[in-house]
């Protein structure tokens, strides 16, 4: 098992190469005129289906398994109606641009997800 700082530079590595190729992606199909909405839920698919194996394997050295993959699509559920509740609220409702709030909620899911995935998705089994 990794320490936390290994975890977290593994992380940091997957997410960064991950959300910035991602975030590029979602300005430039925003730009062609796919609505924000849309792009946000083109971008969450490809996003949980690239990083599964990359954290499964590298970040957390977890072996595969289909429990796993259930907790980790879980997971990005629950962080995608959170990260479509900030666009709703705050672009709809406050007006502000939809590239600032999807950019600052690519920091907040990321930390949220750190932390889904350390402690449910792929905890290591407790060693009596």
């Amino acid at each position: 098992m990794r320490s936390w700082r290994a975890q977290g530079t593994r992380y940091v590595i997957v997410g960064l190469a991950s959300n910035l190729v991602l975030y590029l992606v979602y300005l430039l199909i925003t730009a062609l005129g796919l609505r924000y909405k849309i792009a946000m839920t083109l971008v969450y698919l490809l996003s949980a289906a690239q990083t599964f194996v990359l954290n499964a394997l590298w970040t957390f050295e977890h072996r595969l398994a289909k429990k796993s993959l259930v907790k980790y699509a879980l997971s990005y559920v629950a962080c995608y109606i959170v990260n479509m509740a900030a666009l709703v609220f705050f672009v709809d409702r406050i007006g502000l641009p939809h590239q600032a709030v999807q950019g600052a909620m690519i920091v907040v899911i990321a930390v949220i997800m750190f932390l889904l995935q350390k402690f449910w998705v792929f905890r290591s089994p407790k060693i009596a």
